[in-house]
């Protein structure tokens, strides 16, 4: 029987760019058969492994007789609904709603749900995913509006600070209208501007032992983008203790670092970092500058190590340090190896309750 397939534009290019075709079968299974024998390849990009339709399609066929639903060579826990046409009794309309995705939302996500190693279902796991951004400065402002655009649907902001003109130099999620502005509302407005999509959690507050594990609660994801040590020994300390994993960057100069510290699977901050620096040993991106591209970078590695994490696809940098030297255009990798006598992740670990690292920094 013929059916007409009206092809999405994203797959238009497999179908000589073709918007419909005709394709003969009585069960979908039958038709998915048949355009491969026509346009070769089309079939694993409509289709996983097991032969049924990936999650951004939809189809639709009217039949003249009612077949089983095994015939359509579909799990048997696939959704598939009917309902009898009133002019023609003898005739059924079946259909199968296999994504929750809008048209709009396959139209934006398209370059995702194209990639084989995402698809309907990776992109459907970032739009269920979880992801705390810890500051809304230099590294999270990329790293969240990226993460933003690839439609991660939970994202929350940390952030006690307000906009100031001398942020804008890198911090690319705010803007001149609105210096004085809290960064998590100005955050907030430019992703909601980008992918309303997105569900934004606002948190102006500082973080601190009280309040940390509050705060992670709820999230898949830790974006560490702060910009001191007291922050950061912190929110390594919460996330071992809390099993969070912990996507972490950091910028000076002209260099940057980025990585990840993953609890059981792994070294955590501390196994790079033993103990916070004495006061005044290390200076802030305020007293030694800050190459503002410099955090686009690292941003988005940050981001794409949060993606690649979510869709479980490719190599994380746990275990890995990636340092990168805008100057001459370098990248190193160095391998990180998890520390027995780690006080927080060890063996024997001595830390067992969160503590303020302020005092210790020198930036209380």
């Amino acid at each position: 029987m013929p059916v007409k397939v009206r092809v999405p534009t994203p797959l238009m290019k497999l179908t000589n760019n073709q918007a419909e075709v005709t394709a003969e079968g009585g069960t979908i299974a039958d038709i998915f058969n048949d355009l491969e024998s026509q346009f070769a390849g089309i079939k694993e990009r409509i289709c996983e492994e097991n032969g049924t339709p990936r999650r951004f399609i939809r189809a639709h066929q009217h039949l003249r007789e009612q077949p089983g639903d095994n015939e359509f060579g579909w799990r048997q826990d696939r959704t598939i609904g009917r309902r009898q046409d009133s002019h023609h009794s003898r005739h059924r309309w079946w259909s199968a709603l296999v994504t929750d995705f809008t048209d709009e939302q396959i139209e934006r996500y398209s370059r995702h749900i194209i990639l084989p190693e995402v698809g309907g279902v990776g992109q459907r796991k970032i739009l269920d995913a979880r992801v705390l951004m810890i500051g809304a400065g230099g590294l999270g402002s990329p790293a969240a509006y990226y993460l933003a655009a690839a439609g991660i649907g939970h994202l929350g902001i940390v952030d006690f600070d307000k906009v100031d003109l001398s942020n804008l130099q890198r911090q690319i999620i705010h803007s001149t209208e609105r210096i004085g502005m809290l960064k998590t509302e100005s955050a907030k407005k430019t992703i909601t501007a980008l992918n309303p999509d997105v569900d934004v959690t606002l948190y102006n507050e500082r973080v601190s032992s009280q309040n940390i594990e509050e705060l992670f609660e709820g999230y898949d994801y830790i974006v560490d983008g702060s910009d001191n040590f007291a922050t950061r020994f912190l929110v390594n300390d919460a996330c071992v203790l809390m099993g969070k994993t912990n996507i972490h960057g950091s910028i000076f100069r002209f260099e940057g670092q980025a990585t990840v510290f993953e609890p059981q699977d792994g070294p955590c901050y501390r196994c790079l970092y033993p103990e916070p620096p004495p006061p005044g040993l290390v200076p802030n991106c305020q007293e030694g500058g800050v190459l503002g591209v410099l955090a686009g970078i690292i941003g988005n590695i940050q981001a794409v190590e949060t993606l690649k994490l979510v869709l479980g696809i490719g190599e994380s940098l746990s275990g890995k340090l990636l340092i990168y030297d805008a100057l001459n255009t370098e990248f190193k990798k160095l391998t990180l190896k998890r520390d027995a006598n780690c006080p927080v992740c060890g063996d024997n670990p001595t830390i067992k309750e969160l503590i303020d690292y302020e005092e210790f920094c020198g930036t209380a």
